[in-house]
C-alpha cells in the first residue's frame, strides 16, 4: 500500500497508528490525515525525538504493517 492509499484509508489505519504511538491525540490524527510528513512531525513533537528518528520509526511501522512503499 502506498501513502496515497494510506491517506484514503486513514480512518481504518488510525487504530494501528495509535497502538504504535499512544501519545498522539485525536486532534493530532485530524492534522495528520494520513500524510507521512505530518505523522513524522507529530511523532517528533510528542516524543521529543529527532526528525531522523521519527522518520525511521514511520518507515519501520510502514514496513511492519504491510504498507511499505515500493
Amino acid at each position: 500500500m502506498n501513502w496515497d492509499r494510506i491517506e484514503g484509508n486513514w480512518k481504518q489505519l488510525k487504530g494501528n497508528v495509535k497502538e504504535q504511538w499512544g501519545k498522539l491525540t485525536d486532534d493530532d490524527f485530524d492534522v495528520i490525515a494520513g500524510k507521512r510528513e505530518q505523522l513524522s512531525g507529530k511523532i517528533q513533537e510528542r516524543y521529543g525525538i529527532t526528525k531522523d528518528e521519527a522518520d525511521k520509526q514511520v518507515n519501520d511501522w510502514h514496513g511492519r504493517s504491510g504498507t511499505w512503499l515500493p
